[in-house]
């Protein structure tokens, strides 16, 4: 029997809770519930956690990484080629975003990390293409890169279709029906992006490979691979550094499904500091609701005595506030 994972300060000083959800993948009977379980815990105490046992083949994480290795390290022209565009998909180099819209901490030097995106592989005959929907366009590729665009969009629907498979258990973990949140998510926004932190100038003082924020939508799906950098803070501000978990995801939960919560979920602040003397590389995947989707506070989260904090959003609206805020392309 799973018991529920202790989320003690103490416990974070070396770890952070880890969820295994290989009983509940399997349809073991009650393993919904006792997930669910864990997951309301972890996310009403931490706010982020690791999940194995996920069932996504390593060797398909592992081509993922090589994709963003062999785009990363083409010359900075090629990578030009596709600039990050109005949809947000595209090539970002260092120093190109800044976390503007953080209530964490006041940025001062912009991010230092280079970042390829791009969202769910839609043609040019896809009604929101035609339609002209923002970000809801094409995906830029880079031209001569044989197999990039076929191992990056293995990987973003292998771990899309896993955020599909958790959302019984959020909805559970919120005492909702465990449909709720489908018709949500039917499709989901995807955010995929490939990070590259080059090799921190120590000398630069206040630079962050992403300064402190929290992360705007509902899940994040992170993976890292062989070098640390990622830190979370504690609720006392002290922060302390996420250990590299080979395969195992790293999710977050962010401020939308705070916000749709009413504050019952945490979203919890962090930060990206490369003082490893190596270069890092990351994938984040960051899997939220549909733009056009109203955003109101779940009924399981309000009462007489716990009326909404915030009012109805579309998740474009907020989405768009964000990006605006947070990258200097949408300020041109």
């Amino acid at each position: 029997m799973n018991e529920v994972v202790k989320t003690t300060d103490e416990a974070l000083d070396v770890d952070i809770p880890n969820l295994d959800v290989g009983p509940y993948l399997r349809a073991e009977a009650g393993a919904l519930e006792r997930l669910a379980a864990q997951w309301r815990q972890v996310c009403e105490e931490v706010g982020f956690f690791s999940i194995q046992n996920h069932g996504i083949d390593p060797d398909l994480i592992e081509r993922a990484f090589a994709a963003s290795r062999r785009f990363h390290s083409l010359p900075l022209e090629r990578k030009m080629e596709i600039p990050l565009d109005s949809n947000n998909v595209g090539y970002m180099p260092v120093n190109a975003s800044m976390q503007r819209h953080s209530q964490v901490e006041k940025a001062r030097k912009p991010n230092y990390n280079a970042s390829f995106f791009c969202k769910l592989d839609r043609g040019p005959d896809d009604p929101a293409v035609k339609a002209g929907l923002p970000f809801m366009g094409m995906n830029q590729w880079p031209r001569d890169l044989p197999g990039f665009r076929e191992d990056v969009m293995a990987y973003q629907n292998a771990v899309r279709a896993l955020g599909q498979k958790m959302l019984p258990v959020v909805a559970r973990s919120l005492d909702l029906p465990q449909d709720f949140f489908a018709p949500y998510f039917d499709p989901p926004q995807i955010a995929h992006r490939l990070l590259h932190y080059p090799i921190r100038n120590e000398a630069e003082p206040e630079q962050f490979g992403t300064g402190a924020h929290t992360d705007s939508g509902f899940l994040t799906f992170l993976m890292q691979h062989g070098v640390s950098g990622l830190q979370i803070r504690r609720r006392d501000g002290t922060w302390f550094d996420v250990p590299v978990l080979p395969g195992r995801f790293v999710i977050n939960t962010g401020d939308m499904l705070r916000r749709w919560s009413n504050d019952r979920f945490l979203s919890t602040p962090h930060r990206v500091l490369n003082v490893s003397a190596v270069e890092r590389y990351s994938i984040a995947l960051f899997f939220d609701p549909n733009l056009d989707q109203l955003i109101e506070c779940l009924p399981s989260c309000q009462g007489p005595d716990n009326p909404p904090k915030y009012p109805p959003i579309t998740y474009r609206e907020y989405f768009t506030n964000f990006v605006n805020a947070n990258y200097f392309h949408r300020q041109k």
